[in-house]
């Protein structure tokens, strides 16, 4: 009997005869035909309940045809966390990202509002700014290289070239006047423009046709950070990782603690195992908290910068670990953040920058700048030991022997979440996931923990 959408298929665990059944023998084999990448019944054994399930299929790693697939159905469908609204924080200033293989151009204009527009020029598409441009130009105009037709910052074509300030060479004004074109009207060549959006220090492009809006997206995050003004938080440390694997183990490593004990013995002494809970509501996101942060030790540690003095509750002694969909990583703690940028560069390559910042309380404290060093060196080892496993299961996932693993009930619950988005999106559902028991809806302070579920609670 055929399943319907959204139904989850039996696990078979026995034939007639009461003889046991390799489950693993039920898994595609590999590779998997691309063409049923974007069918339901290709992921019927990661759509189980959490604690029957086996995880994505391998090639959702590793084939070059769903990466393909990935960057339109995922990249290229949905709100992607790009930046940091400090990074275009005047008028002028601007930031060039890539989602999905496109450049996007992040600017804001004169009257103060963010614009976004495809890196590409009207005319013959050239690529107008390179990568590491903070500034439009001069005059805040953005000109292209190639026959320098110009736009404003709100995308508006000024000259096609001749105009004030063009660089026309001097006596030749009229063999570049443009105005006597027939059919020809600037107004009709504006850049080609891509909806961008901010929440707390993000900066969000998405590349829809016809989006919903971003808060739709992020469900009921807002709600759970609204005692951190994280509108108000800035960017201290900055760094960047090349890293031989795909962005989803990044994720899927980030959201989960079983590795915890075994590849981060430092941070394992200042983040005890049995304070973990997942903390996740309605939303394109999985999350978790430690609750209570602890104290630091020889190895290192979250300590030393002041906290932020208007939390309460919770929120004065958590941190909270929260994977937006589809590819960034959000540690906020009481007195800094932590966010990691995870932009794929094909099926077993990432780019990643980590990015530390703090609330300007914090940097009141005299010794602030050797608390930002002494958080930054933890967090990069952190992340390098990460990254170094990382990469190990990038070199196992390869192994065509290997078809997929069981879901551990215990820990592997946000996974399991993750990965059910990803399939909905390569299959063609767009919802958003429910949160765990307890929405947190009646909560007036922002302080709300009743969705905290352990991380490693025995099965129902």
């Amino acid at each position: 009997m055929s399943t319907q959408e959204g139904e989850i298929p039996a696990m078979t665990i026995g034939d007639p005869t009461g003889r046991p059944v390799d489950p693993y023998a039920e898994l595609p084999a590999r590779p998997v035909d691309p063409v049923l990448f974007t069918a339901e019944s290709t992921y019927a054994h990661t759509r189980r309940p959490v604690e029957l399930a086996f995880t994505l299929l391998p090639d959702a790693y590793t084939s070059p045809e769903f990466y393909a697939l990935e960057r339109e159905l995922v990249f290229a469908n949905g709100w992607v966390a790009v930046g940091l609204a400090d990074d275009v924080d005047r008028p002028g200033a601007c930031l060039v990202v890539e989602v999905a293989g496109r450049s996007i151009i992040i600017t804001r204009h004169r009257d103060g509002e963010l614009r976004a527009f495809h890196n590409v020029c009207r005319h013959r598409a050239t690529k107008l700014l390179d990568a590491q441009a903070r500034e439009v130009g001069r005059r805040g105009r953005i000109r292209c290289p190639y026959h320098n037709w110009t736009y404003d910052t709100d995308g508006t074509c000024l000259g096609t070239p001749l105009f004030e300030g063009s660089d026309v060479p001097g006596g030749e004004e009229p063999v570049f006047d443009t105005s006597v074109a027939k059919g020809f009207d600037r107004a009709d060549h504006g850049l080609l423009e891509v909806a961008v959006d901010t929440w707390g220090f993000f900066l969000f492009v998405t590349l829809a046709a016809d989006p919903a809006p971003l808060r739709t997206q992020l469900g009921d995050l807002s709600q759970r950070f609204r005692g951190y003004r994280l509108d108000e938080w800035r960017p201290q440390r900055r760094r960047t990782y090349d890293v031989a694997a795909n962005y989803k183990l990044i994720g899927e490593n980030f959201m989960e603690y079983y590795h915890l004990p075994w590849v981060h013995p430092e941070l394992n002494q200042v983040s005890r195992f049995s304070d973990h809970y997942r903390w996740q509501g309605p939303g394109m996101y999985t999350g978790m908290c430690t609750t209570p942060v602890s104290r630091n030790t020889e190895a290192g540690g979250w300590d030393g910068l002041g906290p932020l003095s208007s939390l309460t509750g919770h929120d004065a002694d958590s941190g909270r670990f929260v994977w937006l969909f589809p590819s960034t990583a959000l540690v906020v703690l009481p007195n800094h953040a932590f966010v990691l940028f995870c932009s794929p560069a094909g099926p077993n390559r990432t780019v990643e920058t980590a990015v530390l910042l703090s609330h300007p309380e914090a940097l009141e404290s005299p010794d602030a700048d050797e608390s930002l060093d002494q958080l930054e060196k933890f967090w990069d080892l952190v992340n390098r030991q990460d990254l170094e496993i990382i990469e190990r299961v990038q070199e196992g996932i390869e192994n065509p022997a290997y078809r997929g693993g069981r879901m551990c009930f215990r820990f592997e619950e946000p996974l399991h979440r993750f990965q059910n988005m990803v399939i909905d999106r390569m299959v063609g559902i767009d919802r958003v996931p429910a949160g765990d028991d307890g929405d947190g809806d009646d909560d007036s302070d922002g302080d709300d923990d009743s969705a905290m579920t352990r991380m490693f609670p025995d099965p129902s």
